[in-house]
């Protein structure tokens, strides 16, 4: 039977399929599942160049967390840490497990008990545990120890921090607390990891290393942005294939770089060390907004099925939805687009960044200053005639403070009504929030049936064929209409 990703449940592993992934080092399985192996204690990703152990020696876990708990340390040569995620949001009980890892990775746990995460996302404590023990085998509190002591490991290898910067900048209240819990986990310091190295002088970056499953059309999703940049607070570098944009996290402001190293299928990024504190959001932020832990050949073998997109797929495999640094900023690019093209709405986004925006330290390419899109609680704040000194009519202006308000009041928070939010808000149709839920959840199913070029690049089809041309697409509409999109970059 030829080997199919699709084979493997998220709630139940078959080991025999796993075994076939782990000896031909199947890249499509990166990330699906982990091997315990018995004879050494270590549990590995199923790529790990080490020599294949056998069947009988093997147990095979949904999660790192899972592996961990089952008594196996992480492997110090495939480092499962930095291995691409599994979790894709397509149906209610996988965005629930997304909304909760979201809520997790913002250190949601640090300051509050497991059923006040459940009551924020709207289930019982006891169903919220249930989901997380089917699909990861592990508890939230399990999760949410694995993922700091994985970005732990990631900073103690690839970057200069000392331990009490790692400490904190993985979530740790503590260092005393930090290398208590590291030495219970991997029975080791974390000071030895770096026994050995060669002394680096100290950067005024953070490296930090992102895993995807290949392909990655990282030159498109390039060439996509690109038009859309906002001066001042991003750049797109295409000689050099690099992408910085600033950041914020609460208190935590800074600059990220972002390139694609596709021989090792991983994005490499320098942060600000401004970001430090809050570098468990930036890896989630980073994911998110390069459609990371989407499924590329699975995604490609579906749309390559249909005459129309086979061709598309065959010149651009891999390509991911392009997301956005934050909801706030998606929603407010597409209503400033609204009746205007691509780069007369990038102008109106530069103003309004210029208006209600901040510096963060440090220059642009061009000598000018980085500066950070406006937070929704600021805008929201504002007059709406304020607002329309930028250059907007009246009513955009309006309905840009309006979308501002529902931000800041939490209109992002629950994915599943996000449409329904969205179309509620005055100034938004229907196009505003397809694209908007595409782009600021990477939500794999959207089409904006409405949209001109989408209808052009379909032999001019009306809203209503486009949507039925696009019902075969399904799950992954999204992706289809960015392959149509590309065709008339």
């Amino acid at each position: 039977m030829q080997l199919d990703a699709t084979h493997l449940d998220a709630a139940r592993l078959d080991g025999d399929t796993c075994y076939r992934a782990l000896r031909a080092k199947d890249t499509r399985f990166d990330g699906r599942f982990f091997v315990g192996v018995s004879t050494t204690g270590v549990y590995c990703r199923p790529i790990c160049p080490a020599r294949t152990p056998r069947r009988d020696r093997c147990t095979f876990y949904r999660s790192a967390a899972e592996a961990e708990r089952a008594g196996f340390r992480a492997c110090l040569r495939c480092r499962p840490e930095v291995a691409p995620g599994s979790i894709a949001p397509v149906d209610a009980t996988s965005v629930l497990l997304s909304r909760a890892v979201a809520r997790i990775d913002d250190g949601y746990l640090d300051e509050h008990g497991v059923p006040e995460l459940a009551a924020a996302l709207g289930v019982s404590d006891r169903h919220l545990r249930r989901v997380f023990s089917e699909q990861l085998g592990v508890t939230p509190k399990e999760l949410s120890l694995s993922r700091r002591l994985a970005l732990a490991k990631q900073l103690l290898h690839d970057s200069d921090l000392s331990l009490t910067e790692i400490a904190l900048a993985s979530g740790f209240g503590s260092v005393r607390r930090f290398n208590a819990t590291f030495r219970q986990r991997f029975e080791r310091a974390p000071s030895s990891l770096r026994s050995g190295r060669r002394p680096r002088q100290a950067s005024s970056q953070i490296p930090i290393t992102l895993g995807y499953r290949p392909p990655l059309a990282w030159r498109a999703l390039l060439a996509f942005v690109a038009p859309r940049v906002i001066e001042g607070v991003e750049h797109v570098d295409h000689e050099a294939g690099r992408y910085l944009r600033t950041l914020r996290f609460g208190r935590h402001a800074g600059v990220v770089e972002v390139r694609d190293d596709s021989q090792r299928a991983r994005l490499q990024v320098h942060a600000s060390l401004s970001l430090a504190p809050a570098l468990p959001r930036v890896v989630t932020r980073l994911r998110t907004m390069f459609d990371l832990d989407a499924q590329p050949t699975i995604i490609d073998a579906h749309l390559s099925r249909f005459d129309n997109l086979r061709p598309l797929v065959e010149h651009t495999p891999g390509l991911r939805i392009p997301g956005s640094a934050s909801g706030f900023e998606m929603l407010a690019r597409a209503i400033l687009g609204q009746q205007v093209s691509v780069a007369a709405a990038t102008t109106l986004a530069a103003r309004l960044c210029e208006r209600f925006g901040e510096t963060v330290e440090g220059s642009h390419a061009d000598g000018q200053p980085w500066r950070l899109f406006p937070e929704a609680r600021v805008v929201a704040k504002a007059a709406a005639d304020e607002v329309a000194a930028i250059g907007l009519p009246a009513a955009r202006a309006r309905a840009l403070v309006a979308a501002a308000e529902a931000c800041a009041a939490g209109l992002f928070d629950d994915p599943v009504a996000l449409r329904e939010r969205l179309v509620a808000l005055p100034g938004v149709g229907e196009w505003t929030a397809e694209y908007v839920t595409m782009r600021a959840s990477n939500a794999p199913d959207a089409l904006p049936a409405s949209d001109l070029v989408l209808r052009q690049a379909l032999e001019d089809a009306s809203a209503a064929e486009v949507r039925t041309l696009a019902e075969p697409w399904r799950p992954w509409r999204s992706y289809a209409v960015l392959h149509l999109w590309n065709t008339k970059l």
